[in-house]
């Protein structure tokens, strides 16, 4: 067989290389495990790079539109946002200096190195390149520093795998019900794809898997589990349609091509940086396993 009569990668019904989009789900399904278990400032690390990677695909987004952000203090300010924030919280009991200190000093300070950093290209266009900066800055290492802040407190690392569980259920069950029983459309004028079946089959698996998360591996009520099943499906779900006007407005399908056969950075973490935020707050307000 000549390399012109090479088989196809094998495409799924979306148009991915199905092949490409498993191996790498599995590789980062590996990698995210092992830095929880036995190394959870790795896992830090990770989510670092991965949001960093994420503030360049929106980066280019918004260049699309004629929006330039700064984009080296874009991504310092990720770095020190997310992983202050998480020192700090880890820290806090030996240094005294309280968490949300930190974390609004590095925003502080990410904001206004992105400002000045903006000044030496002249006043044409500051103001439009000054909000994609700030717009990155809000979106993307504000919205992820609460998986560290999670990761932080007593039993961090079993509440960050009940939200991710969250998240994976609520993938799964959302398109194994959307798919089968899909009729009526949730917000067609964003995502045509998306129905109230779907949605139905989020909160049902995400609130299983979750329940017994909570029950067997937490000791926790189970009515905690759907609680938190609920909150993740509604706020992942928004998160998903935020990411999907962004690519509307600025004409793209995918994010980029960082992750192949998955698309860009921020197509797997839409759903993970608008959820996030909303459980950290159910766990601090419940005193969830303190």
């Amino acid at each position: 067989m000549t390399d012109s009569e090479q088989p196809a990668p094998r495409k799924s019904g979306a148009g991915r290389d199905l092949p490409a989009a498993i191996a790498v789900g599995l590789s980062l399904f590996g990698i995210v495990v092992a830095t929880l278990v036995w190394w959870p400032p790795g896992f830090i690390v990770l989510l670092v790079v991965l949001t960093s990677l994420g503030a360049v695909e929106v980066h280019h987004a918004l260049r699309r539109v004629g929006m330039t952000s700064v984009l080296l203090p874009v991504v310092l300010g990720n770095v020190i946002i997310i992983g202050g924030s998480y020192a700090a919280a880890v820290l806090q009991p030996v240094t005294q200096i309280p968490w949300h200190v930190v974390l609004l000093g590095t925003i502080g300070g990410s904001v206004l190195l992105a400002l000045m950093w903006r000044m030496f290209k002249g006043a044409e266009g500051f103001a439009r390149d000054s909000a994609a900066s700030l717009f990155i800055i809000g979106y993307i290492p504000l919205l992820a520093s609460f998986v560290g802040l999670i990761l932080a407190q007593p039993h961090g690392v079993a509440k960050v795998v009940a939200v991710f569980l969250c998240i994976t259920g609520s993938d799964t069950g959302g398109y194994a019900a959307g798919a089968s029983l899909g009729r009526h459309p949730m917000v067609p004028t964003i995502s045509p794809k998306k129905t109230w079946e779907g949605l139905a089959g989020s909160v049902l698996l995400a609130s299983v898997v979750s329940v017994l998360q909570f029950v067997f591996v937490m000791n926790q009520p189970w009515w905690l589990g759907v609680l938190l099943a609920i909150v993740v499906v509604i706020f992942g779900t928004a998160g998903d349609l935020i990411e999907s006007m962004i690519k509307r407005d600025v004409g793209i399908k995918d994010m980029s091509s960082f992750l192949p056969g998955h698309g860009g950075v921020m197509d797997r973490l839409d759903s993970t940086l608008v959820a996030v935020p909303v459980a950290w707050l159910l766990f601090t307000l419940l005193g969830v396993a303190q």
